[in-house]
């Protein structure tokens, strides 16, 4: 028997989330929704560090975020940050910050596949983290525009608050996210008899 020919591969993008998300209580208490095939990327730069990058602005203060348009860019450490889109929003970014980062002395690493971004709204998604988290979220002490590295039910994630309604984006990595959501639906459940 001669091989036959394979065809070209196609290219397909799958979710560890698939079938899972978006899920929601009744009224809207906890909603949980994927932001899918978002664009990561990361950077690194040695000081001077600049306050724009390929047109992207840098927080140059801890745990803060910059926006510019659908671009979110959180600082990770002194010397980090992660510059993050939806999918198709700004196709070019890893370009113009690759561009602008080749005659410095830094490192731009994309991220997109490493990582599943879940957002968490509604008026009980602060109480939500709190569950597994041991951040001070206090409406005074972490608001909108906040970001930080923590741990929520032993795993390390990225959140970035998003919103004061309150709205937030948790940032895990690929391998461990069936089973933050599963642990989050889990904890959301008490709202249903709590409200």
């Amino acid at each position: 028997m001669v091989p036959q020919p394979i065809g070209p591969m196609v290219e397909t993008h799958h979710s560890p989330l698939e079938g899972v998300l978006p899920w929601s209580l009744p009224d809207g208490l906890v909603s949980l929704a994927e932001l899918r095939f978002a664009r990561q990327i990361g950077l690194r730069l040695r000081p001077p560090v600049p306050a724009y990058i390929g047109g992207v602005p840098l927080p140059l203060q801890p745990n803060r975020v910059t926006i510019m348009r659908a671009v979110r860019t959180l600082w990770l450490g002194p010397d980090e940050w992660l510059i993050t889109a939806p999918d198709g929003a700004v196709p070019e970014l890893l370009s113009w910050i690759t561009h602008a980062a080749a005659d410095r002395r830094a490192q731009v690493t994309d991220l997109s596949a490493s990582r599943i971004i879940i957002e968490i709204t509604g008026p009980r998604a602060r109480d939500l983290l709190e569950k597994g988290c041991g951040l001070d979220l206090h409406h005074r002490a972490f608001t909108p525009g906040c970001c930080a590295q923590t741990l929520l039910a032993t795993l390390p994630v990225i959140l970035d608050q998003t919103g004061a309604a309150p709205s937030y984006r948790l940032f895990v990595r690929r391998s461990a996210a069936r089973w933050l959501c599963d642990w989050l639906i889990d904890a959301a459940e008490e709202f249903r008899f709590t409200g």
